[in-house]
């Protein structure tokens, strides 16, 4: 059976857990139709951040989407977010089944 996948792109993005509210509801206005969060945690230029920290803790926001749509995300986490939080993004191409649900 010969597989057939389409191309889209996975954008991470890892932040302050104080923020996760409004950051998702930014994504729902952006127009995401899904995504995945989960607890991070680890050391930067901030510091070592730990999940178990309640708001203190990181997070680490999934989104499968089309190209466009990912650098839009960027684009807006940068102007809104990126001066006043710690938070990294960054973009990959991610080869996907059932292209319906992104």
């Amino acid at each position: 059976m010969m597989l057939t996948t389409e191309n889209r792109t996975l954008i991470t993005v890892i932040t302050e857990g104080a923020i996760e509210e409004a950051l998702l509801r930014d994504l729902d206005k952006l127009g995401v139709r899904g995504y995945t969060v989960s607890d991070a945690r680890g050391r930067g230029s901030r510091g070592l951040r730990d999940a178990a920290w309640g708001e203190a803790a990181n997070i680490r926001i999934e989104v499968i989407c089309p190209r466009i749509l990912a650098e839009s995300i960027l684009k807006h986490i940068q102007a809104r977010y990126y001066a006043n939080y710690a938070m990294v993004a960054f973009l990959q191409e991610v080869e996907i089944l059932r292209p319906e649900k992104f």
